[in-house]
């Protein structure tokens, strides 16, 4: 990754990281780039409901226009629906205004490819160094080759319209009691109305927006709220995206918390017993409890495993054929009807399942049995260093061998901190602190 663009974009916090004048820059290079293939570039643009939404937008909108390029700009919406808003109107790129589930404080700049995928590492590259160069040397269009803003007047009813064609389900939930947590966030308007049109009983909950209480103890990263309605309403299922929708964690009817490791299985299960997952493998990260790899083994289901990231998730989908992958936050990727993860589309994929079989959420979630996990963080400045220690190294592999093949043990240094992730899962705790010890161990006599 490069010095602006890292996992999942240009992020920091807002109008000290991420600047006015950087989001203009943005704007102008990314221009320039996607106008080596497409003679007039136009760039539909979304973003969620921070206050800085509106100063980056409008910078970022600038620089576009200074390029000669036009702005198709969609307003408040979800980042998955900018990806789809993007090959429904065939631009040339799209590009979300967000930071997802972090504070307000921060926001971000995402740019999607025509075809609804992020961008390409390469293409990344080559806007960050136009960024980077220091004096501006692009083109500087005049007169009527200055480029144009149009408003995408139905750019949520579009998204709707869409999600409602992706749910294989009879539309009628009439039966259905649903709670929303909005998060204060992108789908604050459109995720309740989505269940509204199939017929559901909503309850939506931290659904007015004020600019600065987005993912506010609230959202997929908060569940309690969630809980706390779903039982006061006896609510069928408790539904959180975060603060730009591309997430979803679930309650079941009885206040448990299903997370995204859990719907996978689910959903993978479902759709193998339909046969539908083909082929019969799914992708889920490093970070993965070990109790969906034994679920899905039981029924022959393939898992492939990559580092953490919903850009390695969805690197690793297409590279093995995978038409389902995930994380444990619930950023989950259903690639036969979209291109980024949808939390919208995934709470749809999981009520169908339910619809489908007429089992409560909570006894769909027994398929998979969540085993204990102990995770420590210890603080660091050489972190590449001290992993590469023969100590450490030994430590690690014996660790390996004591959990055998229904365990699970992680070292990992964090992409953001300098700090070194150890987790280890298994059925037994006694030994799963044995485990993390030991390597805990290793790692502080390792940097003395």
């Amino acid at each position: 990754m490069g010095i602006l663009f890292g996992t999942d974009g240009v992020r920091g916090i807002a109008n000290r990281e991420l600047t006015p004048e950087l989001a203009y820059q943005l704007g102008r290079a990314g221009s320039y780039v996607l106008a080596q293939e497409f003679s007039h570039p136009r760039i539909l643009v979304g973003k969620d409901t921070r206050v800085s939404g509106d100063m980056l937008e409008a910078a970022l909108v600038a620089g576009i226009c200074s390029m000669g390029a036009s702005v198709l700009r969609a307003g408040v919406v979800p980042t998955p629906a900018v990806a789809y808003l993007t090959r429904k109107y065939q631009a040339s790129s799209g590009v979300v205004i967000s930071a997802s589930h972090n504070p307000m404080e921060y926001n971000g700049i995402k740019f999607f490819s025509s075809t609804g995928y992020k961008l390409p590492d390469a293409i990344e590259d080559e806007i960050e160094k136009l960024v980077l160069q220091g004096e501006d040397t692009l083109a500087r269009p005049v007169g009527n080759d200055v480029g144009r803003v149009y408003d995408v007047e139905e750019a949520e009813n579009n998204y709707i319209e869409y999600l409602l064609s992706c749910f294989e389900a009879s539309h009628d939930l009439s039966n259905l009691t649903i709670v929303v947590d909005c998060a204060h966030g992108a789908a604050y308007n459109i995720a309740p109305e989505v269940w509204r049109r199939l017929g559901a009983r909503v309850i939506p909950i931290c659904h007015h927006p004020n600019g600065i209480n987005i993912n506010d103890r609230c959202g997929s990263t908060y569940p309690e709220v969630l809980r706390r309605a779903v039982l006061e309403n006896q609510a069928d299922i408790g539904i959180a995206h975060d603060g730009d929708a591309d997430r979803l964690i679930a309650i079941d009817e009885r206040g448990d918390l299903v997370d995204g490791d859990m719907i996978m299985v689910i959903c993978a299960l479902h759709l193998q017993r339909s046969r539908k997952l083909q082929p019969p493998k799914i992708v889920a990260t490093v970070m993965s409890n070990i109790g969906l790899d034994i679920a899905l083994r039981r029924e022959n289901i393939e898992v492939e495993s990559c580092q953490v990231g919903d850009r390695y998730v969805l690197e690793k989908m297409q590279q093995t054929g995978a038409l389902l992958g995930g994380e444990q936050s619930g950023h989950i990727i259903f690639l036969n009807h979209a291109t980024t993860g949808d939390g919208l589309l995934s709470a749809l994929k999981l009520v169908e399942v339910m619809k489908t079989t007429g089992l409560p959420l909570s006894e769909l979630a027994r398929e998979m049995e969540k085993l204990p996990q102990i995770l420590v963080n210890i603080e660091l400045e050489d972190k590449e260093a001290v992993l590469g220690h023969a100590a450490v190294k030994e430590a690690i592999r014996e660790a390996e061998t004591r959990m055998g093949e229904w365990g699970k043990v992680l070292v990992r240094p964090s992409g953001t901190e300098p700090k070194v992730r150890v987790m280890a899962q298994g059925r037994d705790e006694f030994v799963l602190q044995e485990v993390v010890d030991a390597i805990k161990g290793a790692i502080l006599l390792a940097q003395k």
